[in-house]
This record gives C-alpha cells, structure tokens and sequence, in this order.
C-alpha cells in the first residue's frame, strides 16, 4: 500500500497499539512500512502482562525512534497473583526507558467478581505514575464510575494521562478532561451507530489524541478485520471530518497534543 505525497508529509501519532505482539516476525517490519507510507511515525506501546515485557521492549529497541513504551497491568490480566505480576512489572520499570504507566484501569466486561483487586492494582500503579511524573494510560470498559471513583480518590495535582480507546458520552468526556486526562480517539470514531463522532463536536481538539489499538477495533473500512497502526490514517481522516479541519492540520494537532502528554 503506497502512500500519497500528501500522506507521506504527515506525521500521525498513533498512542496507543500493540503492534509488539508481531516482535520476531516478518509481519513487524511489514506493517511498520505501512505505517510510514501512511505517515505514522511515532507509536506508543503498552504491555498487558508480564510474558508481554520483553516483546515490548524489543520492538522499541528495533524501531527505537518510532517506537515507545509503557509499562503496567492491565485490569483483564489481574488475578489472584497480581501483587507478584506488579512487583516484576515495577522492576521492568527500574530498567527500561518508558512514556507512560499502562495499560492500566478497570474492565466489568469479561469479569466482575476481580473489581476489588482491580481497583488495588490500578491505584497502586497511579502512585507509580505520580512518583514518577509520567502519564498513565487507562483502559476502561464498562466501568467509567468505577474508574473516575478511583482517579478522584489519587488526583492531587499530579496525576495525568489518557483514557485510551474512550467511548464515553460527552458528561463523562468532559469529566475526564476536568480530571486532567484527554480522550483517546480510535477506530469506534468510524463506527456509523457509536455516536462518538456526535460526543467530539462538542470537544475542543487540544484533549484529543489518536490510536489504533491494533490488533483489535479496525477503523472502516476495516471493520472486523485485524486492525493495523497504518490504519490510523482512516481515523484521521474521520476526526478531520468531525471538526471539518484539513487532514494535516488534525495530523499536526493530535501529534502535539502527544508530544505534551508523552513528554516526547
């Protein structure tokens, strides 16, 4: 897939994809030409687990001025060994350049009964943050009153970041944004019946940052498909139509915007 002229002069910021998970593979190298066919030059990773530490850290270390990463547990990998799975991950930490603390926060969708370890694991990683002036990354399905309950209890000035993948409404837009955060904005944007497109009209573009969160949530015209970072373009594109800007200026704007949360 060859990019146009005016493609290639773009510089997209995708916040947010896995697209370690093809560390040590041909597919790695592969979609990262895409991505730079498609102007997607800087792209951050979060791990999910400990088994995925290495392979995140390995693809920073291949693609060290495209590629950066943030360390943490995600709320589906908490379990019953999570205190065990947090000192590693904090140990990583110690030794490994990061951008972020994530992807943490809280999901009700596959499983309620680990809310009360979640919530424990999630607070003790925004300390982390907060210790270490970084930005966290949330990941937050179907559990915003349970994660804005956490965040009001830990913000004290100091704590800031993204709600990756955000699908909320405009109240629960606008209380994140009041809470210090911006509003990651991927692929569901596309998605005809969301009504993302709707909630962004009343959002002013300084709180929105772009991401794929390939492998999972193909923008249109790749809807069910594996998603891609290249395919940051297509949620571009939509942003660009929602506030009726140039596709380079919300390029411009959404890569700035990064630039201040990332601290790069």
């Amino acid at each position: 897939m060859e990019g146009n002229n005016n493609e290639q002069q773009l510089i997209l910021t995708d916040t947010h994809t896995h697209i370690y998970y093809h560390q040590g593979t041909a597919l790695l190298a592969e979609q990262m030409e895409r991505c730079f066919q498609n102007g997607v030059t800087r792209l951050f990773l979060p791990n999910v687990d400990v088994e995925s530490i290495p392979q995140v850290k390995n693809t920073c270390l291949e693609y060290p001025a495209n590629c950066f990463a943030m360390l943490g547990l995600h709320p589906c990998s908490v379990k019953e060994n999570y205190r065990d799975e947090l000192a590693t991950i904090r140990a990583a930490i110690a030794e490994t350049k990061i951008y972020a603390i994530g992807e943490i926060g809280i999901d009700l969708y596959w499983d309620k009964t680990t809310l009360h370890i979640q919530q424990d694991a999630f607070a003790q990683q925004i300390e982390w943050a907060k210790e270490m002036g970084l930005p966290i990354s949330i990941h937050c399905r179907e559990a915003f009153d349970e994660v804005f309950e956490v965040l009001d209890q830990h913000q004290n000035g100091r704590l800031f970041g993204v709600f990756h993948c955000f699908t909320g409404n405009e109240a629960q837009a606008q209380r994140a944004i009041n809470l210090g955060f911006k509003l990651g904005i991927g692929g569901v944007v596309t998605f005809k019946k969301a009504g993302l497109d709707v909630v962004l009209q009343n959002i002013p573009l300084q709180h929105v940052i772009l991401e794929t969160d390939a492998p999972y949530l193909a923008p249109v015209p790749y809807r069910g498909k594996e998603n891609e970072s290249s395919y940051l373009l297509h949620v571009a594109q939509k942003v660009a139509d929602v506030y009726e800007r140039p596709l380079a200026e919300i390029a411009s704007i959404t890569t700035q915007n990064s630039k201040e949360l990332f601290s790069i």
